[in-house]
């Protein structure tokens, strides 16, 4: 099968930062790790109430980095106007709620057609790869290529919530859906990513999905490097997504 990249996801060593305020531990030197542990692109969401990335992280790591930035971002004015200004590789647009702990489901393309059209627009004329943030729903996929995306990234959270609920004919039946929708996306010309609460013992079925390019993981690793350090966890994830790829 084709090589399937993994994206390392920082947020949440800013979270831990914002916790105690100051500048430790830095995101840019966290992400600095991962791309020396095999990261092949790196990944910060930029949320509207600033919870755990700054606007000075987006300035550090587009000046720090070595590999591609995906940045992640509502669908709003002052968001499209930071991604403009940066131009990274990439940039992902995710629903965002001030009230949510993490991003819950995959963004309505299909309900906001016209909207999302003439949002992308300029970020696909920077130069941006365009991603969509999406659950496995044949409409979101379907719209998602109208509109120009270049990339939906498959939202694989309630896949790993039914894991670790234990309850496995509903997380077969989720999966299943993943590999469907990674199928049609594929045939519409997207190129297919997925992420989000994927840890050790999920990665693997998903990984084997042979449409996926690329895995976003990052609370489960910065979690671990707790454990064992940011290195080796990434390590060790990356041997499971070359096992399961295999």
């Amino acid at each position: 099968m084709n090589y399937l990249r993994l994206g390392v996801n920082i947020d949440h060593v800013a979270t831990l930062r914002n916790a105690r305020g100051g500048a430790y531990p830095d995101p840019l030197r966290a992400a600095l790790l991962a791309e020396a542990a095999g990261a092949d692109g790196i990944t910060a969401h930029l949320r509207e109430d600033r919870r755990h990335i700054r606007d000075t992280d987006i300035t550090a790591l587009m000046n720090g980095l070595t590999r591609p930035l995906n940045f992640e971002m509502a669908a709003t004015a002052e968001m499209q106007a930071i991604a403009l200004r940066h131009r990274p590789h990439a940039v992902c647009i995710v629903p965002e709620r001030r009230e949510e702990r993490t991003t819950e489901g995959g963004l309505d393309v299909a309900g906001d057609i016209a909207r999302l059209a003439d949002f992308i627009a300029p970020l696909r004329e920077a130069g941006c790869r365009v991603s969509m943030f999406i659950g496995h729903d044949p409409r979101q996929i379907e719209a998602s290529a109208e509109i120009g995306a270049a990339v939906v990234e498959l939202h694989t959270g309630a896949y790993c919530d039914f894991h670790a609920e234990g309850h496995f004919s509903a997380r077969e039946a989720e999966l299943d859906g993943l590999r469907q929708g990674a199928v049609l996306a594929d045939s519409l010309g997207l190129e297919v990513h997925a992420g989000h609460g994927l840890n050790f013992e999920t990665v693997g079925p998903v990984a084997a999905i042979p449409e996926v390019r690329e895995l976003n993981i990052g609370h489960f690793l910065i979690g671990e490097s707790v454990f064992i350090g940011l290195g080796p966890a990434i390590a060790e994830m990356r041997r499971r997504m070359d096992a399961a790829r295999a």
